[in-house]
């Protein structure tokens, strides 16, 4: 069997590009901007392209994303940046961290919400900072928090009052009062229809799972919030997508909703979609995959799919000991993007060193 070694260093694109400006006394060196997509270094971009990440319950591990910054560049100072990369790969596991801070009384209230961190972690790897971050359903404010943590400007879009209010409230709680979020109350398809477009620079949502809320409670978190008199579903809309009784229609529309983010899109800007599958009655629905094909449809090519694990999520004995049923902890995070302009057809000179073998 072959092992393959974790040799991130050696990869000539880890290399900074670096250049002396003209002009520049010895020892001045000034480094070469050639990322026109994050303001992530080469080496933490690398990282962030691994196709699972673990999101972490409130308990969480001792590993925070804190804490491995620290012993990141401790080692890095002690033992220099050759040695580091191997000696962190044996200390530090090797699935990607995200920790879910935990949720407030007002973010409880909603019925399904994402964690801000894994949001940050979004926003870092596809956009710069001062540049702005839609989520079409925004719920709770969680990706607007999200971008004022990350100096992002931001702008949500939600349908129903209640939950749009808390947003504002949840934003006001943190102290941002600068004006960079910006939450908008209304049906999601005519709003987006209304932003400029190509002024977005990054999309990042998690959509509604279809009806599956209004099912009776069970034995899972709908009857621990019927109990603690919080909401079990969405809304009560009719125009709300997760009202619609038959899966076809609401796939429909929800591809209306994704149309209206690619029209707001710049060209060659991203979308990260939050979904997971789940199962309704005796039927196991692939959603993540239906999101994907709804999302393709509206001109957004799916570019790779990350899976967030979740092992914090309680266990449940669905069916046990009669037959299967699985307990879902993990989400997929679909990475779509608008296609860039195209270039001119004249074509370019390549470099003659590019032509050696």
């Amino acid at each position: 069997m072959c092992s393959f070694p974790f040799a991130v260093r050696e990869h000539p694109v880890l290399q900074s590009a670096t250049v002396t400006p003209k002009g520049a006394t010895q020892g001045e060196i000034v480094r070469k901007q050639t990322n026109s997509l994050n303001d992530l270094s080469n080496r933490e971009w690398l990282r962030e392209t691994k196709s699972f990440w673990h999101a972490e319950g409130d308990d969480g591990s001792a590993w925070t994303q804190e804490r491995r910054l620290q012993l990141s560049e401790w080692v890095r100072e002690t033992f220099g940046d050759e040695e580091a990369e191997a000696l962190l790969h044996q200390l530090i596991p090797g699935t990607l961290y995200s920790t879910a801070p935990p949720r407030d009384e007002l973010k409880l209230r909603h019925p399904a919400t994402y964690s801000e961190r894994d949001i940050e972690r979004l926003v870092r790897l596809f956009t710069k900072s001062g540049q702005t971050v839609l989520d079409p359903f925004v719920g709770t404010g969680s990706t607007l928090l999200a971008c004022h943590a990350c100096e992002r400007a931001g702008i949500g879009i939600e349908l129903i009052e209640q939950w749009a209010d808390v947003s504002r409230q949840r934003l006001c709680n943190a102290g941002v009062t600068d004006g960079t979020q910006q939450v908008i109350q209304g049906d999601a398809v005519a709003e987006l229809g209304q932003l400029p477009e190509a002024s977005v620079d990054f999309v990042v949502t998690s959509p509604p799972y279809w009806n599956i809320l209004g099912k009776d409670a069970g034995m899972k978190a709908q009857a621990e919030r019927v109990e603690r008199g919080l909401a079990t579903r969405y809304s009560d809309e009719n125009a709300d997508l997760g009202n619609i009784s038959d899966y076809e229609q609401f796939l429909t529309g929800l591809g209306r909703v994704f149309a209206g983010c690619e029209r707001a899109m710049r060209p060659g800007a991203y979308l990260a979609c939050v979904v997971c599958d789940f199962r309704h009655g005796p039927k196991f629905y692939l959603y993540h995959a239906d999101v994907a094909h709804a999302i393709e449809a509206a001109g957004l090519a799916i570019k790779g799919v990350t899976v967030l694990l979740q092992d914090s999520k309680n266990l449940y004995p669905f069916a046990i000991p009669y037959a299967f049923v699985s307990n879902v902890h993990h989400q997929y995070i679909l990475i779509h993007q608008k296609p860039a302009e195209k270039r001119s057809s004249a074509k370019r000179k390549r470099p003659a060193e590019a032509d050696q073998c």
